[in-house]
């Protein structure tokens, strides 16, 4: 039986990760949310796990008192997700943590030697030469959990050789605002940035997907993942949300990963390669499709793209600062602070506060964070 732990598993993509764990009657072994300690509670009681962890202290530890009556292990804090990370007997790591507080518990996985299935794409973004030299030391595989990165990874299983590929195509849905102009999102409020055309996430990633943020971050992390350079990757914004990716070879062939837009068949594949299993959700039916459309984005609208396929240029810690920026210009947006039209420039002046390394540690990462997240408050 295939034993796995699932980080941020009140999230959407950690609750789709329980929908596949049952399907296939895994044994979860650890859970760890931020906050909702009454949907842990349940999914608790439901899997049975080893131990189980809330970031939130005091939550932590009503839970505790909530779980009394089980065997199951209620831990707090940083250090209790780090644990469930880490010391369980889990074979597949799910990190579905939301933002930079996924970077510890992403090293914690590969230290432990277990199988990572990321879904924490900032990991990569604030620390993917880490990250990535982590593994390489403890010889961990990383598995994608985001549709489009498990789409390059399908696409990339027949490649040759690394000569062989000439360039990775993200696709982008366009999120909630695709056509409109500057002007008209001007006065756009969170809660017409949170309503996805498609996808069915969290607020924090709808709201970075309304400013194409989200591709920039997963441009940076197929950097890492992949091991090419920024500009062997292009953009394209696929409406229908189809196409999850392609990638292009020197011969110009161009192959594609399809499927409906449902996590869990990504999930699924994280915990199931390199075999396939039964689908989880529907199949495409293309006669009833019709039509997939494609669209050159439009940059000067949405900033934010380049903004974070510069940090990558770039390099250091700058990749790190911009994620921090956004992470805390995303919330301010949220809370109705700033406008729509403020986050690409709150996003710069935040990073342009952060340290330049080349070379830096864990500790430098959230130094800078500290920084750039003081610098975005003091500038609104």
């Amino acid at each position: 039986m295939k034993k796995i732990a699932i980080l941020g598993s009140t999230g959407s993509i950690g609750t789709q990760s329980i929908d596949v764990a049952l399907k296939h009657n895994y044994k979860v072994t650890a859970l760890t949310a931020h906050s909702n300690a009454k949907l842990l509670e349940e999914q608790a009681r439901l899997l049975n796990p080893e131990k189980v962890a809330l970031f939130d202290e005091k939550g932590a530890s009503d839970l505790r008192t909530a779980l009394a009556d089980t065997d199951i292990k209620v831990l707090g804090g940083e250090d209790g997700i780090i644990e469930c990370a880490a010391e369980t007997e889990a074979d597949t790591v799910i990190n579905s943590v939301v933002g930079m507080a996924g970077l510890r518990p992403t090293l914690a996985v590969i230290n432990s030697g277990k199988t990572l299935a990321l879904a924490n794409k900032e990991s990569l973004v604030a620390g993917g030469q880490l990250v990535m030299d982590a593994a390489k030391k403890n010889n961990v595989a990383i598995l994608p959990v985001d549709s489009e990165h498990s789409a390059i990874f399908q696409c990339l299983e027949g490649k040759p050789s690394n000569k062989a590929l000439k360039k990775i195509i993200l696709t982008a849905s366009g999120g909630p605002f695709f056509g409109k102009t500057k002007e008209e999102m001007q006065n756009m409020k969170a809660a017409d940035a949170l309503k996805h055309p498609n996808w069915s996430m969290g607020a924090k990633i709808t709201i970075d997907s309304a400013t194409m943020f989200n591709k920039g971050l997963e441009l940076i992390e197929a950097v890492w993942l992949f091991g090419v350079t920024p500009d062997m990757i292009d953009i394209v914004v696929h409406r229908e949300s189809i196409v999850h990716s392609m990638v292009e070879y020197d011969d110009n062939s161009v192959i594609a990963q399809l499927g409906l837009p449902d996590m869990r068949i990504p999930i699924q594949y994280a915990l199931t390669y390199p075999e396939r299993y039964e689908s989880p959700t529907g199949e495409l039916n293309f006669a009833k499709l019709g039509k997939l459309t494609f669209f050159e984005p439009d940059y000067e609208t949405f900033r934010c793209i380049d903004i974070c396929r510069n940090s990558i240029l770039q390099g250091g810690l700058m990749p790190s600062a911009v994620n921090s920026a956004n992470e805390e210009v995303n919330r301010l947006f949220r809370e109705g602070k700033i406008g729509f039209n403020e986050i690409p420039d709150l996003i710069l002046k935040g990073a342009a506060a952060a340290p330049v390394k080349s070379v830096f540690t864990v500790d430098d990462v959230y130094e800078t964070d500290r920084v750039v997240r003081e610098c975005v408050i003091s500038s609104i």
